[in-house]
């Protein structure tokens, strides 16, 4: 089997900058994706297209085509009243606040008072990342994580079969989800 679009893909992978510090390994914990849902770096991504289990490489991406340029616009002032007062202000601790489309992560860069300043940069804007990847088990995504996009750690939609959708599959042509499909009639969904 090849990595293509809809296929579960785990892998082993060490992430260095150029001084060759490490910056993320899987190490001992499990990393699986699905393949074609935009869920990794797309220069990442496109490299893995049609490799194989126990394929290994090598990949350097340029910041622009990983986390983007760091944006010094991007580092503002805040003043210390706009946070939770749980919320410890703390020299390089990540924080995280809703904003209008989502989910915001910052890194407290300093705190003067009641000045805080944050950098909404990612963490790895700038920086050009070094991948050693091995390509380990692969398997068709089961129809739940397709219609999702994304792969559900631990199977936990295998064995409840919510699924509407049936992928590419062809009328009559079996799919085996773990579950019972059969309908009233005793017929199977196919």
């Amino acid at each position: 089997m090849q990595i293509e679009k809809n296929v579960v893909a785990r892998l082993n992978y060490v992430l260095k900058d150029d001084d060759g510090a490490i910056i993320d390994a899987t190490e001992s914990r499990v990393f699986e994706y699905i393949h074609g849902f935009g869920n990794l770096i797309p220069a990442l991504e496109e490299q893995l297209s049609g490799k194989e289990e126990g394929d290994r490489f090598q990949i350097t991406i340029e910041p622009e085509d990983a986390y983007g340029l760091h944006d010094e616009s991007a580092v503002i002032q805040v003043p210390r009243s706009r946070f939770d007062p749980a919320v410890a202000l703390v020299e390089g601790n990540m924080v995280e606040t809703l904003g209008p489309e989502g989910r915001i992560e910052m890194l407290i860069l300093s705190v003067d008072g009641d000045e805080v300043t944050v950098d909404l940069n990612h963490p790895l804007a700038g920086l050009r990342l070094h991948f050693d990847v091995e390509v380990g088990a692969l398997r068709m995504g089961h129809p739940d994580e397709i219609k999702h996009g994304r792969v559900h750690p631990g199977g936990h939609h295998l064995m409840v079969g919510d699924s509407t959708y049936m992928g590419d599959w062809e009328e009559g042509q079996e799919v085996d989800q773990g579950v019972d499909q059969s309908n009233e009639q005793g017929q199977t969904r196919g």
